[in-house]
């Protein structure tokens, strides 16, 4: 076979000890076998380390690590002297020996179950402002709300170095309990039952909410009122939801229907599939209850693809007040919580537990709102 050759230019950087090469290679290829011969034409200045500016300024290392950190009192010709030199020299300080010193990364984890969830962004909101705010850096979990994920994500977090973790899941299993009541780093969880734990936690009284919410349907009067929720763990707000829900049904004496409570796992497209099956089974109800407004979304979808008006033959109402809420239609009637406020008094209690300030109360609760709209009325008359 004949030979073939061909010449092929390509640039590579290196990093070498510090040092920021421009390579130029020529690459000869001859059958199977490949020839390079590397030729340097210019190495780029030696990146700056803090032995340099040391040197430099005419100060010792520890000198310009004071200066840097603000860790101890300089004189201020010195520092300006110091200050000169990172200028000049386009000094930038290595994040992680700097940790290692100081024994602060200036990260905070957040673990969630679902990024793609309107409810957890609109949280996230608030957690990334108030922590830019105090110079922190959020490190970004999804587990999709798988329990050993959520183990993994905190050991990677503690491995990290991250100074505080914001939690949230779908369901707070016993084990996981355990393992964070124990662990060494400040830990807030959101919208969870932490009465019988020693977790810090931000939320809102989602009994009284689930029960306003009740209380309001029953008035309007509806008597058939389906419950679409996540869950019954006894950690999560969805045992509170359901308890708020039962007591309402309770006091205006009418009797709990099981057939009426179903879990759709925060998923429009399981509340679609619950509805349809309310349809198919031939389940009266003249009002749905879902815990997200995102199920909520999903129930009113299925109506109206049945053929069903919504509010006129069957009122749908949902929880959290997302910002979709108030642009879908018909506009849902929803529980408001301050979403945004939540995210950012967890991110809050954590920087002060970092910093060893006094915190009020480990549990805080923030007020909700019943917002009625469009998606709500009047019982069908018979």
């Amino acid at each position: 076979m004949k030979k073939q050759l061909f010449y092929a230019v390509v640039w590579i950087v290196l990093y070498i000890s510090g040092a920021e090469s421009s390579i130029f290679c020529f690459g000869i290829v001859e059958k199977n076998k490949i020839y390079l011969k590397m030729e340097e034409i210019e190495v780029k200045k030696m990146r700056v380390t803090i032995k340099d500016v040391a040197k430099k300024a005419g100060v010792s290392i520890s000198t310009v690590s004071r200066v840097i950190n603000n860790s101890k009192p300089v004189s201020n010709e010195m520092r300006q002297r110091v200050l000169k030199v990172i200028e000049e020299t386009g000094y930038v300080p290595n994040p992680v020996a700097r940790s290692l010193v100081m024994k602060k990364s200036q990260f905070i984890g957040v673990v969630v179950p679902d990024i793609s969830n309107s409810f957890i962004g609109e949280i996230l909101n608030g957690i990334e402002e108030i922590g830019k705010i105090y110079g922190y850096d959020i490190l970004l979990c999804n587990t999709y709300g798988n329990m050993e994920q959520e183990l993994r994500y905190i050991q990677l977090l503690g491995a990290k170095q991250v100074e505080g973790i914001v939690f949230m899941t779908w369901k707070l299993q016993d084990d996981l309990v355990e393992y964070l009541t124990n662990i060494d780093i400040p830990i807030v969880l959101i919208n969870r039952n932490t009465s019988k734990m020693t977790i810090p936690s931000v939320s809102i009284d989602n009994f009284q909410a689930a029960y306003e919410m009740t209380c309001y349907l029953i008035r309007k009067g509806h008597r058939k009122i389906a419950l679409i929720q996540n869950s019954l763990d006894q950690n999560t707000f969805g045992l509170d939801q359901y308890k708020g829900y039962q007591k309402a049904l309770e006091e205006h004496g009418i009797a709990l229907d099981r057939k009426l409570i179903r879990y759709g796992n925060f998923k429009l497209e399981n509340s679609y599939k619950i509805m349809k099956d309310f349809i198919q089974e031939k389940i009266p109800v003249t009002a749905v209850f879902a815990t997200s407004d995102m199920m909520a979304i999903g129930a009113i979808n299925c109506l109206l693809d049945h053929g069903y008006r919504v509010p006129e033959d069957v009122s749908v109402v949902g929880f959290h007040d997302i910002k979709l809420a108030s642009i879908y239609r018909p506009n849902l009637t929803t529980i408001h919580q301050p979403l945004y406020d939540i995210g950012a008094v967890a991110i809050r209690m954590i920087i002060k537990k970092i910093n060893q300030e006094e915190i009020d109360d480990d549990i805080v609760i923030l007020p909700h709102k019943l917002i009625e709209r469009a998606s709500s009325g009047e019982a069908p008359k018979k």
